[in-house]
């Protein structure tokens, strides 16, 4: 059984859900008689959901704005399964509600509680391939809960773990890691094997690699990630994620929160807080005020401290990783914190020679 997930940039038009489905075909005709494909929201829907429901009700409740958010991956499975289905292929889609996982009911970036694989074995039983929709599932009252911002990764691993297979397959609009965002540094050096908690700290602190959540789990349930592109030439293979090998990395953080705080107490408080939800944090000081910089769930995280009064701003974080968290700028302009991260990578790699991959 083969377990691959595609990302909301393989999705960019209509093209994209016929071009995955003739890759699925091609993997059939060379005897993958069994595909389970994950996906994401075609790229921005999810914010544009988002949008449209606080303009509805700013305050509408976590579980109603997380069964909004889970359209966008509904759909991107319907189109798939659309595609799939022209070419004369056996397939159906499943969506939270029967995919066989349980989370807690902390919308907006629930917790995976428990998995049943009968409701997919089943559906591969009379089915070449099924089409999940990816980053969400049902509470055990039955509600649809989502599993956070790009969680469609954990969907993947779950599923991988549920139906006893070692490894997964994901596809984005890059091969694989890179030591810095090659859409960004032009020298970035593709990392061809990686441990799973060296890139889950890479993603805690802003690279937009794999979603933290799904390494973590793939590392305690032993499922291997490998890190692909689908192009107009075929497959690239970049990444694997494994137990093991680490590398120095720049990453900028687009999203990153802002804080501040009267006191350390008060930032200390709040800290705890997130820590006990899994939330990155780092702390700053900016004109003679305590900050807390949030770095990963950061919508999650906006949930926890509404209604406290706190001043909150966005900015851009660049972060150089090691073993450790070594450097840390926070950037206000875009162009700046590029022109930062380009030059924090030249010196961990100086005189690095530029990698390019055909990408579609």
């Amino acid at each position: 059984m083969t377990i691959l997930k595609f990302g909301g940039s393989n999705f960019l038009d209509p093209e994209g859900y016929h071009r995955v489905a003739r890759h699925l075909a091609q993997r059939r005709a060379t005897g993958e008689n069994k595909i389970v494909v994950v996906v994401s929201a075609m790229k921005g829907e999810t914010d544009r959901l988002k949008a449209q429901m606080l303009a509805v009700n700013k305050e509408a409740s976590p579980s109603n704005l997380d069964a909004a958010l889970a359209i966008g991956e509904m759909i991107s499975a319907c189109l798939l399964e659309a595609a799939v289905s022209r070419l004369g292929i056996p397939v159906t889609s499943l969506d939270g509600y029967g995919l066989g996982i349980r989370t807690n009911s902390d919308f907006g970036r629930a917790t995976v509680e428990s998995v049943d694989p009968r409701p997919i074995r089943s559906a591969l039983q009379e089915h070449d391939v099924v089409i999940a929709a990816g980053a969400q599932a049902i509470d055990h009252s039955g509600r649809l809960t989502f599993l956070g911002r790009n969680a469609s990764d954990l969907t993947a691993v779950v599923i991988a773990s549920m139906l006893e297979e070692h490894a997964c397959e994901i596809y984005s609009d890059v091969p694989g890691v890179y030591t810095g965002d090659p859409n960004l540094i032009a020298e970035a050096q593709l990392i061809p094997e990686i441990a799973y908690e060296a890139i889950a700290k890479m993603s805690r602190y802003g690279a937009k690699v794999l979603h933290h959540g799904a390494v973590e789990y793939a590392e305690r349930h032993g499922v291997t990630i490998i890190c692909r592109s689908l192009t107009n030439d075929g497959v690239v293979t970049g990444t694997t994620v494994t137990g093991h090998g680490n590398a120095r990395s720049v990453t900028v953080a687009r999203d990153a929160v802002v804080i501040s705080f009267a006191s350390v107490a008060a930032r200390d408080n709040l800290r705890a807080l997130l820590d006990q939800n899994g939330i990155t944090t780092i702390d700053v000081e900016q004109n003679d005020r305590f900050g807390l910089c949030i770095m990963s769930d950061t919508d999650f995280a906006m949930r926890l401290v509404e209604g406290t009064g706190i001043s909150i701003g966005s900015t851009m974080v660049v972060t150089v990783l090691d073993a450790s968290v070594r450097r840390v700028h926070l950037i206000g302009d875009y162009e700046r914190a590029v022109s930062l991260a380009r030059q924090l990578h030249e010196q961990m790699y100086p005189g690095a020679v530029a990698e390019r991959f055909g990408r579609g």
